[in-house]
Formats: C-alpha cells, structure tokens, sequence
C-alpha cells in the first residue's frame, strides 16, 4: 500500500453547550455541535509544526506517537471557521481533527473515546468527536453517555464580544464551589434536555438550555443575557443556550419558525457591535 503524504480532517465546532455544570462533584456537558468547524491537513513534508497554534501541534506529537509516526517530518495547515476564546469548540476541533488527519496519514484507526482521550491530555475538551448529542466529562473524561440524534434546530449565534481562557477557567477552584452550588438548577437543565431528545420535544430541550445558561450567571455573567432572552420571546425562539465559559450565546429556532437569516437583522439593529453567526444544530462526529 502506498504511503500517504498528506491526510485531513474536519471536526465540527460548537455554539457553546446545551447544559454543562457538575453533580456528585462529577463534572460534564451536553454537547451542541455545529456545521461551523475546522479542516486540518497533517503532510509528511516536514514543514514543521506551525507556531501559533501549540494545542494542535501537541495533539499531533501525542498522536504520532501514539501510531509511530515520525513527528520531525510532519507538518500541518489550518482552516477554521472558528473565532479563538469565545466558546465555540476552536481548540477541540482543531485538535480532533489533528488527530484524525495523523490516523489517516498512518493508515490507522482511533474510536472517539481514543480521540478524546488524545484531547483530554492537551486540554478539558468538548465531546464532538462522538456521533450524535453527548453528555461527556470535559475535563477527566470519566462520565459519558449517548444522548441520541441531533434534533431539527437552527441557532443564531451571538458574540458581544471578549475572550475567556477556557484552562484558566476550568483550574479555577471557584469553579468547583459554584458548580456545587449551581448543581439543582443543573440537574433540572439536564432533565429537561434528555427528556425533551427522548421524547422529540424541541421546547424541552430550550427550556433546558435556557435554564443552564441562567444557572452559570454567577459564575461567567453574560450581562446581555437577559435581553438576549427577551428577543428570544420576541422571535418565538425555543430558549436561549450559552458558552460556559466563553462569550457566545446561541438563540435557538425551530425549523418551522423564523430562520437564523430572519433574525439576525433584527439583532444586528439593536447591536450592531456584535458578531453574528446563522448555523443549525447538527450530530458530532468527525469527517
């Protein structure tokens, strides 16, 4: 068999999580994959590892390492259509992605546990590598569970603006005390969520985001979260999510109500400093 030169893949980025928090001091998220993401081509040209982006050259170095490659004759390009710090999966995409181009390069296979796993020793990481909706621990990678298929939703992302450090955020020990503290508000989001993928109901699900998303006031306020809600009510909107810990916040829309397209004129009238992005829910998983 011929050997590869240059492999790539995508991974999908995120509009935050439809739920994160802890209880019983486990913590975890509800993924909310997006069709935004990352392309990273992995090349046996020894380019060297790019500077600029250390996360994804890491993944790459533990990756081929991890399939005995040699890692002084690789190389990587990166195209994203993700915006760095704002809690929208830049880093976990970049570095899924990384580390399924490395497979193909080899002529290997990684499940997406293996994957993750690659990812968790970078970072805390988003759970997109797996198909469909999951609830996955970001941080250790203990708890997992399949939450089923991504349902029909549209979400009009906005960005006021900022940057969060997403592993300064997750060392915090603040952290810790306000997950706890936050834990039956984030039981109840959860709860809400499942029941609403078991069952199809979409209101459900928003219900459930929104409740996460007011839950984390406390510890990441967004103060244009509770205008963000009332345009939600205005444009009939499921519920509004958030990025934990990042800036983002995500109206979600039925597919038979108002399109993303439809109503970001309608915010970007009353904020024109923001940033806008019209994406749809969609199942994770790598390409």
């Amino acid at each position: 068999m011929e050997q590869l030169l240059r492999a790539a893949a995508w991974a999908p980025g995120t509009c935050g999580e439809l739920v994160e928090g802890a209880i019983d001091d486990k913590t975890f998220l509800v993924t909310c994959p997006i069709d935004l993401g990352s392309t990273i081509e992995v090349s046996r040209e020894g380019t060297g590892l790019a500077e600029g982006f250390p996360k994804t050259a890491k993944a790459i170095e533990l990756a081929a390492g991890k399939l005995d490659l040699p890692v002084r004759e690789l190389g990587f390009e990166r195209e994203s259509l993700l915006p760095p710090g704002k809690g929208m999966g830049s880093s976990t995409a970049d570095i899924a992605a990384a580390v399924l181009a490395v497979c193909r390069l080899a002529g290997q296979e990684l499940s997406p546990r293996e994957i993750a796993e690659l990812a968790l020793a970078v970072e805390p990481s988003d759970g997109i590598m797996f198909p469909g909706l999951v609830l996955f621990d970001h941080r250790e990678g203990k708890w997992f569970e399949e939450l089923g298929e991504a349902p029909a939703i549209n979400i009009l992302i906005a960005d006021p603006g900022g940057v969060v450090d997403t592993v300064t955020f997750n060392r915090d020990d603040y952290l810790a005390k306000m997950n706890r503290k936050k834990e039956p508000q984030v039981k109840e989001a959860l709860r809400l969520v499942k029941e609403g993928l078991a069952s199809g109901d979409l209101h459900k699900i928003g219900r459930g985001a929104t409740e996460s998303a007011l839950a984390n006031q406390e510890l990441l306020p967004k103060p244009d979260l509770p205008q963000m809600l009332r345009w939600a009510e205005e444009v009939k909107a499921l519920g509004v999510n958030v990025a934990h810990s990042g800036t983002v916040m995500g109206i979600l829309l039925a597919e038979d109500g108002y399109h993303p397209e439809e109503v970001k004129p309608f915010l970007q009238k009353r904020r024109p400093d923001w940033t806008f992005y019209c994406t749809r829910l969609i199942n994770g998983g790598l390409k």
